[in-house]
């Protein structure tokens, strides 16, 4: 039989605006290819936060799960019938798993950072930095509480967005902390620094900053790579992991909750890297 004459029973795709350059497509199809699912498709739509609810209500029985990425991740949790404790916790949900007629909200980011950094070899931080206060700083806060951090310092130009993370770190039991952009320089006395600011704004960290050789850097950019701050941390010794990292580490968690299978990590490792080029 042809992959042309399989019938696709099962479906699942990545959504939000924009979504065009999204290699989740790339991630999950190598993996239902891998692990044998030939009736498994994965794809792509561009959809608003105020068109979220009415496309999965009219989603068909064939549907197994959703990626969501910006701008749906708090209105996930509006079109849910169940939230995990991680999802509520952080206030987004990247994952949608449709099953028996219900949908459960799930945030795979936040584990999906640590898994990354556990693969790495980082399991364990006192200290941890997180450069940014947007809305990836709460997977950096839960990965800061896992790893056994009791404060983390966030370094943003606004202090009012750093308040906004502070029932967060409260829920986790961490003592936040507010550091503004003027003096970068102990951003590396860090065992961790996660960076979740966009492309560029981390640029002002490059030059300034004496990383550890045995810290960790993590930028969760993919594009363009390396960043300038990912180059220096690199040059200085420090392990250094990027977006791609956290792509496939949340990939895999959403692919087991929608096919209920273990993900073949390595054979979406190998799709993602030559797709990224």
């Amino acid at each position: 039989m042809s992959a042309a004459d399989v019938r696709i029973r099962h479906r699942a795709a990545v959504l939000g605006s924009p979504v065009e350059h999204s290699l989740s497509p790339v991630l999950h199809n190598a993996g239902y290819a891998a692990a044998g699912l030939a009736d498994w498709s994965y794809t792509a739509y561009r959809v608003e936060a105020d068109e979220l609810a009415d496309f999965v209500a009219g989603l068909g029985p064939e549907w197994a799960g959703l990626s969501l990425t910006m701008p749906l991740k708090q209105a996930a949790l509006s079109v849910a019938d169940e939230v995990t404790d991680t999802a509520r916790l952080l206030g987004a949900a990247n994952t949608l798993v449709l099953a028996g007629g219900r949908r459960r909200a799930d945030n795979t980011d936040a584990p999906g950072l640590v898994d990354a950094l556990a693969r790495a070899g980082t399991a364990a931080a006192e200290r941890v930095t997180i450069l940014g206060a947007g809305g990836t700083a709460r997977a950096g806060l839960y990965a800061a509480a896992t790893l056994g951090a009791a404060a983390v310092t966030v370094y943003a130009r606004r202090p009012a967005a750093v308040a906004d993370l502070r029932p967060v770190a409260d829920a986790l039991g961490l003592t936040l902390k507010h550091a503004g952009f003027a003096d970068p320089e102990p951003a590396g006395r860090a065992d961790v620094v996660v960076s979740t600011l966009p492309a560029g704004a981390a640029d002002a960290f490059a030059p300034t900053v004496r990383w550890r050789r045995d810290a960790t850097v993590f930028d969760v950019l993919y594009s363009p790579w390396p960043t300038a701050l990912a180059a220096v941390a690199t040059a200085a010794g420090a392990r250094v992991l990027g977006g791609l990292d956290l792509l496939l580490a949340q990939a895999v968690r959403q692919f087991e909750q929608f096919t209920g299978v273990p993900a073949p990590a390595e054979a979406m490792r190998t799709a993602l890297s030559s797709a990224a080029g």
